[in-house]
């Protein structure tokens, strides 16, 4: 049975430190769906993958992130 593998989500600070925001289990259909996606959503915060990164040593995901801007209108889809 697959148990998914954690994913760390980091987003990258103005200064250029690191923040952690999130650390969980992913499903193998959510680490799938990295392979069409650019942002994600965590809280109400909206955030654009930089990059990856897998730790084979400890078997974790880590993925750099940066916040999205807010837009004063919003595109309805």
């Amino acid at each position: 049975m697959d148990n998914g593998m954690t994913v760390v989500l980091l987003q990258k600070l103005p200064d250029g430190q690191l923040r952690k925001i999130d650390e969980r289990l992913w499903t193998r259909d959510m680490l799938n769906a990295l392979h069409h996606v650019n942002y994600l959503t965590v809280g109400s915060e909206e955030y654009e993958t930089i990059e990856g990164r897998l730790d084979v040593e400890q078997g974790i995901v880590e993925l750099l992130l940066v916040p999205v801007r807010k837009e004063k209108s919003s595109i309805s889809l």
